[in-house]
């Protein structure tokens, strides 16, 4: 069986037709920074220029809510995802919730 999901922010794939769409997928993780990482990430922030804690941090949460997604996806048996989003919500004081949503969708090549 292929296992892969095309993923697009559109709302639609070019070259392909929807021919079944199974609603809304999502997936979310919930993140904190660790002490150390907080002392480093603030420690960069007084000379200015990207963060490369904070950068990775955000990346490593992006990344596994989007494998969360993808995972609800397969379960509801998409072969694609449409109007993908992030969205990101501070829960409290350094606990940050990160969200990959879209549409799934089934789509065959025309």
């Amino acid at each position: 069986m292929d296992n892969s999901l095309i993923i697009t922010t559109s709302n639609a794939l070019e070259g392909y037709k929807v021919t079944r769409q199974l609603g809304l997928v999502r997936g979310i993780t919930v993140r904190s920074r660790s002490i150390v990482g907080n002392i480093a990430g603030q420690f960069m922030t007084i000379f200015g220029g990207r963060s490369a804690i904070y950068t990775e941090l955000c990346e490593n949460a992006r990344e596994e809510a989007m494998q969360l997604m993808m995972t609800h996806a397969r379960e509801k048996g998409a072969n694609a995802v449409i109007n993908m989003r992030y969205d990101a919500n501070e829960v409290m004081q350094g606990l940050t919730e990160v969200l990959a949503y879209g549409t799934a969708v089934v789509v065959e090549k025309v």
